[in-house]
């Protein structure tokens, strides 16, 4: 495992030198852990262009740091980011990157005073979410870990359907709850967030939080879920119908698979991602529905749930090859109900690899 963060760090610190920095103080979480496999809850990382490297923390994860990561020296101290600020300047640093999307206010009016006490002219340069950047082109032991995650939120709602979990009478919150705890007893670390249980017109709602609603019979039941594996998140979308479709939701429901169908296609090395968005979103537009797709195409998922690169008409820059993506177009009518279709998956140099494998034909249970 060291030599693959290790390799992630000298990408920073290519990065950093090709920016003129002497060093760079990493102290989000995530980025820490990408860096070094570091998963303790107080760290932060010292990356110097040139000179050895420092994984700062506490008393608590002495072992845990020193087994996770052997290849780079510690420094205990609870204080961790003024404790490796201090080792930067004293190594003779004169311009320190930090993370300033991270780094609170107080944080760095501290990270002032110290630069202030260097004696030497010091500046503080901020790299924002250089790292998060490097994150968003996935390597194989991360494509692995999200076909896993992938998997098992697959197999988990598989399973549920088999067992008759959802079906008319059951609430929203009873049906989640299951789905959480199977997913668990499939592997999961944690759900790779609160999951989504919406039904009738709840489903109409694009982040409806699951309640006592009972489900019923021509109802459409939305669920939005995924598992989370070696730290990296699934996240997937179907929507199914309880006893028998209605004209109406069948219309809907192939209108946004047909949008669906057109962002995934459109995942393309070099593509960019408003032009991923505007594939999908002008299907549901010539339609009538544009007012009814009320949120971005998709996002990166990773070690976080969302993550770069965005996909919407906001969104900035274009797909490269390893970058894991959603496409999850929907159409909500309020006081009805809403489709959402989501599938995870891996921008390639050819076809996108498609990690959540669950049908996307509409079910009627």
């Amino acid at each position: 495992m060291s030599e693959r963060e290790a390799g992630r760090r000298e990408r920073l610190r290519a990065t950093a030198a090709a920016n003129g920095l002497d060093a760079v103080l990493v102290t989000n979480l995530l980025n820490v852990r990408y860096l070094t496999g570091f998963t303790g809850s107080n760290g932060a990382l010292l990356v110097r262009t040139g000179g050895r490297d420092l994984l700062g923390t506490d008393g608590r994860y002495t072992t845990q740091a020193g087994a996770q990561v052997p290849d780079v020296e510690l420094l205990i101290d609870r204080a961790t980011l003024p404790a490796l600020a201090r080792a930067a300047l004293t190594g003779g640093a004169t311009r320190l990157g930090y993370e300033s999307h991270v780094v609170t206010v107080d944080e760095l009016r501290g990270l002032e005073g110290l630069v202030g006490e260097a004696g030497r002219a010091v500046e503080l340069v901020s790299v924002r979410r250089t790292v998060e950047t490097l994150r968003a082109v996935k390597d194989e032991f991360e494509i692995e870990a999200l076909r896993r995650a992938c998997a098992v939120a697959d197999r988990a709602l598989a399973e549920l359907a088999a067992e008759g979990a959802l079906r008319p009478g059951r609430t929203e919150l009873q049906v989640g709850r299951e789905l959480d705890a199977r997913m668990l007893a499939l592997g999961a670390e944690a759900p790779s967030f609160e999951t989504i249980v919406a039904a009738g017109a709840n489903s109409a709602i694009p982040h409806h939080r699951p309640d006592s609603t009972e489900l019923r019979d021509g109802d459409f039941l939305k669920l939005d879920f995924g598992a989370t594996v070696d730290g990296y998140h699934s996240d997937m979308t179907r929507t199914l119908v309880l006893g028998s479709a209605a004209d109406w939701q069948r219309e809907v429901y192939e209108l946004v698979a047909a949008s669906q169908a057109a962002g995934r296609a459109a995942l393309a090395v070099g593509a960019d991602v408003t032009a991923v968005d505007a594939a999908a979103r002008d299907v549901i537009v010539a339609a009538g529905h544009g007012e009814h797709f009320t949120h971005g195409l998709g996002h990166g998922v990773g070690l976080e749930i969302h993550e770069a690169p965005g996909i919407s008409a906001l969104g900035a820059g274009s797909l490269a090859a390893g970058m894991a993506v959603t496409v999850e177009p929907g159409v909500y009518l309020p006081g009805h109900g809403g489709v959402r279709i989501e599938d995870t998956l891996i921008v390639t140099d050819d076809a996108p690899e498609l990690l959540t494998l669950t049908s996307k034909e509409l079910l009627v249970l």
